[in-house]
């Protein structure tokens, strides 16, 4: 299992809770990989969800799990991540908003950048592509970078080489992810979803003594801790369904997502469902971390289950009623898009 690392250095960075709308040539993205936790962010402890190494690698002693993820404050408020499988060398990133940060990690850990995996084409998360291709495939040691993303967002997205779509397997090294439609934010949005195990993960590797490995899935800007994506360019009933069917993933998937919104996206929860102990509990330690710069991210999906309004709008009668729902024979679509447009108006804070 992932278990907590203790960091060697602690680095606090702070963040604009706004959503970037305009382009630049800062961003990159990548994904591969995996194994214990490892991130450029301070250390937290937290009852449901990882903690945070900042600048550490994991020791044998304290990590089981093969796999490694390095998380990337990148821009005002990107998370980008990198992807590492010791036994085979392949590292990629996940929509990577800064190629100079990804360049530095991958250097000072000796790793070579082999993929990409854009979950959409927002150039923030896209910005970096063709600049770390360039870079990683100078001289041929690994035959490259491949980048992968979105097929029917092809068009929009730099350097790609291979385009998915919902049902499609992504291998990077030893390790499997399916790929997920979760269309809405972008319409052609996707998330990468590393299965978890019970004896066996992903890529045939047996699990260490910690017990089954979770899941993990990248969903870039379409869940947030306490929240997802603007609707740019989908419709509420894509949206919703994207929403469902992250909602069916095991509750001990970490959810790895593409930004720090998760203060404002908490004073907005309260505003629709204030009477949700689960919530009050989790808006409590929101705000005690960000106190102290440390992030909110990764999260656990079955905390988002029980507290994020927008996977909770068809479960929770105090939030229809607090968003103008007409009632039980509104379809969840609707009633998400009642919660969506509510969101947009907000403008309160913790």
């Amino acid at each position: 299992m992932i278990r907590p690392l203790i960091p060697t250095t602690v680095r606090k960075l702070r963040f604009r809770n706004d959503i970037p709308s305009t382009p630049s040539s800062r961003a990159a993205l990548t994904a591969c990989a995996l194994a214990a936790v490892v991130f450029l962010r301070p250390s937290h402890t937290q009852a449901t969800a990882p903690s945070f190494c900042s600048m550490s690698s994991p020791s044998s002693s304290a990590v089981d799990d093969p796999r490694v993820v390095v998380q990337i404050p990148c821009l005002s408020d990107n998370y980008g991540y990198l992807l590492h499988d010791p036994s085979t060398g392949c590292t990629a990133a996940v929509d990577t908003p800064d190629a100079a940060a990804y360049r530095s990690e991958l250097d000072r850990r000796g790793w070579s950048l082999t993929h990409v995996l854009n979950t959409h084409h927002h150039w923030d998360h896209t910005g970096g592509n063709l600049e770390l291709k360039a870079e990683y495939s100078k001289g041929g040691e690994t035959g490259g970078v491949t980048v992968i993303g979105p097929e029917s967002e092809r068009g929009k997205i730099p350097g790609i080489d291979v385009g998915v779509s919902h049902g499609d397997v992504v291998k990077v090294g030893s390790f499997e992810a399916d790929v997920l439609d979760v269309g809405g934010h972008t319409s052609g949005h996707v998330a990468f979803h590393f299965k978890g195990s019970s004896g066996q993960q992903s890529g045939g590797q047996k699990d260490g003594e910690g017990g089954p490995l979770p899941s993990i899935v990248f969903t870039g800007d379409s869940l947030f801790a306490l929240g997802c994506g603007k609707m740019f360019e989908g419709d509420q009933d894509q949206f919703w369904d994207s929403l469902l069917r992250l909602r069916e993933l095991p509750d001990d998937t970490v959810v790895y997502c593409g930004h720090e919104y998760t203060e404002s996206n908490a004073a907005f929860a309260l505003s629709v469902e204030p009477s949700n102990p689960k919530l009050v509990q989790r808006v409590q330690e929101i705000k005690t971390l960000r106190s102290q710069s440390l992030p909110t991210v990764p999260s656990i999906l079955g905390l988002e289950k029980l507290t994020n309004p927008f996977l909770r709008g068809d479960l929770s009668k105090e939030i229809r009623d607090n968003v103008g729902s007409r009632g039980e024979g509104e379809s969840g679509a609707e009633v998400f898009g009642k919660i969506r447009k509510a969101k947009d108006k907000f403008r309160g804070s913790l």
